[in-house]
């Protein structure tokens, strides 16, 4: 199991784990605190140089055979493809799952079918952001191709806005030469997908809508619930986009996780697919058969332990991402408790401790915490985020 030191999900992966059975070697790309007394239980995988990530896998294979090879977040799932296909293993083919990782390059090979997506310019390192955007036409959409959870993801509405863009999107990437992309903007709510891909074929798990705006200039997440309240006709559209989209990038097996954009005139426009679960700890929001989480389902995937019966719980539920309004040093969450409190919600986790940093979009990448609800239909969980969110005082300092 490949776990980034910097993962939400390490807990929610190894509990899932825990309770069905399996026997877990952690996959890290720096030396676990207690490796000594793991043996190979803990190793050691560089997630940046993917050729070194994928021998060491190999030769662990050697002396401790395994079943599977799973990653949690982006940071992993190319490696992991590439390692279980040396091994034999369950996997999407390596090159498909890379195409998630490279938002332009995604572009390319969903414009070969008749997949709605925005229109695109592929705007190569240090060229003209402006001209590329002028082009397409304002309001646009400026972002890297690599990165993930809307870092580096800017709106801009004229000339200047796309410079100071292009400047700010390179300044954040540092030495990294990566092309950045340009996007049409496209007006609308947005929508999250969930699903599975088993032999080719997509299960989807969930749908959430995201109740709050999306217009920009960034594109901080803040909410999620489940189940979607959109018209079934529209809901049948994303759920063939999605599938339609992993089809035409050859993805097979593992999760998914589409984000789709719905116009005034129901219009479904495929967005972004990534070859993971949901980020965060928005996981947490699922629930599937006698309280099976979404890790569990991933897992008994992977290692073919078969799915059957298994559907999202009845009823209603979602997650409030708490946003970062400014940067500076955490100083304090107050009204936690109050929050809590609040009829339908189910817990309250802040991610990032007192004393240390926090970074608002587009630089950020952290997420200040997560709330979480349940409730009898999805206006009541909404409500209910709403309500225990405004319990909450955070200051900054």
């Amino acid at each position: 199991m490949l776990l980034p030191t910097t993962t939400y999900r390490a807990s929610d992966f190894l509990s899932a784990a825990a309770r069905l059975g399996v026997d877990v070697v952690v996959g890290s790309e720096h030396r676990q605190a207690l490796a000594g007394s793991m043996g190979d239980r803990a190793v050691v995988v560089p997630l940046a140089r993917s050729d070194a990530a994928v021998e060491a896998i190999v030769t662990l294979h050697g002396r401790t055979p395994l079943d599977a090879v799973l990653a949690v977040d982006d940071q992993g799932v190319t490696v992991a493809a590439a390692a279980a296909e040396r091994l034999g293993l369950r996997h999407s083919p390596p090159a498909s799952v890379a195409l998630t990782r490279d938002k332009a390059q995604m572009r390319e090979c969903l414009a070969a079918t008749s997949l709605p997506q925005p229109v695109f310019r592929i705007v190569a390192h240090n060229a003209d952001i402006a001209s590329a955007a002028t082009e397409i036409g304002y309001p646009c959409v400026v972002k890297p191709v690599s990165r993930a959870a809307s870092q580096g993801v800017i709106r801009v509405d004229n000339e200047d806005e796309a410079q100071a863009a292009g400047v700010r999107i390179r300044a954040m990437l540092g030495p990294c030469v990566e092309p950045l992309l340009v996007e049409s903007f496209v007006a609308g709510a947005e929508a999250a997908l969930e699903g599975l891909l088993v032999g080719g074929q997509l299960k989807v798990l969930a749908v959430f809508d995201k109740p709050d705006a999306m217009d920009g200039p960034f594109f901080e997440e803040t909410m999620y619930v489940t189940p979607s309240r959109l018209p079934p006709a529209i809901l049948a559209t994303l759920e063939a986009a999605a599938a339609r989209a992993a089809a035409a990038m050859g993805l097979t097996e593992g999760p998914v996780h589409a984000e789709l954009r719905v116009g005034a005139t129901g219009t479904v426009t495929m967005l972004e697919l990534a070859a993971r679960s949901i980020g965060g700890l928005c996981s947490r929001a699922l629930n599937f058969g006698a309280g099976v989480s979404l890790e569990e389902v991933i897992i008994r995937h992977v290692l073919g332990l078969g799915l059957d019966g298994l559907t999202r719980e009845s009823q209603s539920s979602g997650v409030m991402m708490l946003p970062i309004r400014s940067g500076g040093i955490l100083a304090r969450v107050s009204g936690q408790e109050e929050a809590r409190g609040i009829e339908g919600v189910v817990g309250v986790e802040i991610t990032i401790p007192v004393g240390h940093p926090v970074v608002p979009l587009p630089e950020g990448d952290r997420y200040l915490g997560f709330i979480f609800a349940r409730g009898p239909t999805p206006y009541d969980v909404e409500d209910a985020l709403r309500r225990a969110e405004a319990c909450l005082d955070v200051a900054v300092v």
